[in-house]
């Protein structure tokens, strides 16, 4: 795989309409934006958690999630393969799945909600340790969506904290 920023391919909708992997990879074509792409990705996830978590119960919910990433593995891992980026800032299935463990452990109200979010944000791209150690030395599929997911074990932490000292 090549290991460069630049994709390929240019990436549009005849692309991720051209196999699943890619559909789920960009979001549902969140992942298209010009700018901040993981951001829109991150928001994609807010309709996705509200559709799905109320069919389930927390643990299949859970499970449900604990799938998408591993899942997410393949379908990041094959997208990246096919536009020649390994983690190309359009592949955002890693940050729709993280963000949704994070609203599924976040306290309810809309203030918690965007705390999360500006948490889990703030996380993903600032990459502080050890998130940039395995940004940089983790490539494919397992590196893009482990990342998003200790940015989402921050913000849970920020999250709890912040309830914690709150009366």
């Amino acid at each position: 795989m090549i290991i460069s920023d630049e994709p390929v391919i240019k990436p549009d909708w005849r692309f991720l309409l051209s196999h699943p992997a890619h559909l789920l990879a960009f979001g549902f074509g969140s992942g298209l934006a010009d700018k901040a792409p993981g951001t829109f990705g991150t928001l994609a996830a807010f309709p996705l958690y509200w559709l799905l978590a109320p069919q389930f119960s927390d643990l299949q919910f859970l499970f449900l999630l604990a799938f998408a990433f591993v899942v997410g593995i393949w379908i990041c891992g094959t997208t990246g393969s096919a536009l020649g980026v390994s983690d190309y800032g359009g592949i955002v299935w890693d940050e729709i799945v993280a963000f949704m463990l994070v609203l599924f452990f976040t306290p309810p109200g809309w203030h918690w909600a965007l705390l999360a979010f500006v948490l889990f944000r703030f996380f993903d791209i600032v990459k502080p340790p050890p998130i940039h150690y395995f940004d940089s030395v983790w490539h494919g599929g397992l590196g893009v969506m482990f990342d998003d997911l200790l940015a989402a074990g921050y913000a849970l932490l920020c999250l709890a904290l912040v309830k914690s000292v709150l009366p």
